[in-house]
């Protein structure tokens, strides 16, 4: 996964049109995107990539005669625009798989979204009024006293009332996020569940609709047959019919002047490269972007920045000696005496993703760079994994193989409520740089689905086509 290949070598004397290229920064899906737009257009593009394989956090690790993401990542918009876009380019090449998801709390399983089975019998009577309850109070204070909605904590609560808080939200949303809800800004949860309200989330439960209207409803998505990484990877094969993308090539300093960027340093292996620019997109870390300027940034942008956080994610997947063990998409585990977050079976994804007679489970364990579950060992969080599948009932230590282990650093941004202000400070300063387009969701600090990740960087590619007629 992290050998050093020296594709440098091969492009040490790039055939770049200075007067009129575009450098990208980061080979995810936004600054591919941005890429194969621009290449269609006739332009000159170069992409820089700090690993040795595109798709960022959207990318399918092959392990053996396993492939895997780095969690499940499902493509569905309502952007039409985009739909084509990603079509065009899988060719025919898709799924279309129907979700079947669960969550496993107080040891029960219960669908998501609920059902009424669930809402009722699984809760209780007595708690499902209490919801409702609950629910309707928040509702009718809010006629008279506008919610302060400053928190993740505020919102839910306002939305959906404090018993489906304490129940859904608030056990799961800390594991993902590491803080308190109360320290969680509502911007994120306003945008991840945009449209869903305790009456949505009812009508769903009791007079089954499709929940097309609202994604985290959303009973079926596009999924390529080898892996949500087919989508980059075909970006990547695309932008290169006519253009470069360099992986193990990370970049160390971006030269400005008078706040137009115009250059930068790469590396690859032991070999360093200038490189001159017209128009720059930015899709890698904004906390590194601004570390990585010269002439440095002023210092309170920096002190901004440093307070900018993300989360970080380990995967352990584990191979077993199974043809399957779920029917499920997703199974979500918000209680805290497990240390995963989420777990799905690729398999229920697309058949090819594992071999026949075998399959695999892939768990995801949100943390922080440094903290126990980041410091484990991979033999230490196999077992982990092995012993929570176990207790949940799905397989037996013997049906085992064999893992793998991977740790994704800066996987989301954090969005704690003291963010915006030092967001806005950041994102400012940078605005004024006036050949730079930051993009995607590392990019920007923004957590994007992936089509609005892809439509950033559509969007960039289009200003600068427009803005150099």
């Amino acid at each position: 996964m992290t050998s050093c290949r020296d594709n440098s070598r091969k492009h040490s004397s790039l055939p770049f049109d200075e007067e009129n290229n575009t450098v990208i920064l980061g080979g995810g899906l936004a600054g591919l995107s941005a890429g194969l737009t621009l290449t269609k257009a006739g332009r000159p593009v170069l992409v820089f990539e700090s690993s040795p394989d595109v798709g960022g956090l959207s990318k399918t690790v092959i392990h053996g005669d396993f492939r895997f993401d780095l969690g499940g990542h499902r493509f569905l918009t309502k952007d039409k625009k985009i739909e084509r876009f990603v079509l065009d380019l899988l060719d025919g090449e898709f799924l279309n798989v129907s979700r079947k998801s669960k969550i496993f709390m107080r040891n029960k399983f219960f669908d998501y979204p609920l059902r009424p089975s669930n809402a009722i019998f699984g809760l209780g009577v007595s708690t499902t009024l209490k919801a409702i309850s609950d629910y309707s109070r928040e509702k009718i204070k809010g006629l008279f006293i506008a919610p302060p909605n400053v928190s993740l904590e505020d919102w839910v609560v306002s939305n959906f009332g404090r018993t489906m808080f304490d129940l859904y939200f608030k056990d799961y949303s800390e594991k993902v996020w590491g803080i308190e809800c109360k320290r969680i800004s509502q911007e994120w949860v306003s945008q991840r569940i945009k449209g869903l309200s305790m009456w949505v989330a009812i009508k769903n439960a009791f007079f089954k609709f499709s929940g097309r209207d609202v994604d985290t409803l959303t009973d079926e998505f596009i999924y390529p047959p080898m892996g949500i990484g087919q989508i980059s990877d075909k970006l990547k094969t695309e932008i290169e019919k006519k253009n470069h993308v360099l992986t193990n090539t990370a970049v160390s300093e971006i030269y400005h002047d008078n706040f137009i960027i115009k250059g930068l340093k790469a590396r690859n292996c032991d070999r360093t490269y200038n490189i001159e620019g017209r128009d720059f997109v930015s899709s890698i870390p904004m906390t590194s972007f601004v570390r990585m300027l010269s002439p440095s940034a002023p210092e309170d942008i920096h002190d901004a920045a440093a307070h900018l956080k993300y989360r970080d994610l380990v995967i352990v997947t584990i191979m077993l000696n199974r043809e399957k063990i779920t029917d499920l998409t997703w199974l979500y585990l918000p209680d805290d005496d497990i240390p995963l977050g989420r777990i799905h079976e690729p398999k229920n994804w697309s058949p090819h993703m594992a071999p026949e007679g075998k399959t695999h489970i892939v768990s995801e364990y949100f943390c922080f760079k440094g903290d126990r579950i980041w410091n484990s060992s991979d033999e230490e969080l196999t077992q982990i994994t092995l012993k929570q599948m176990e207790r949940l009932g799905f397989l037996e230590e013997t049906d085992l193989f064999d893992s793998c282990v991977i740790r994704v650093p800066k996987a989301y941004p954090l969005f704690d409520v003291d963010y915006p202000k030092h967001y806005v400070k950041v994102l400012r300063y940078l605005e004024n740089f006036k050949n730079l387009h930051a993009v995607g969701r590392a990019g920007m600090f923004r957590y994007y689905n992936m089509d609005h990740t892809i439509a950033s960087g559509i969007d960039a590619a289009e200003r600068i086509i427009q803005n150099s007629k």
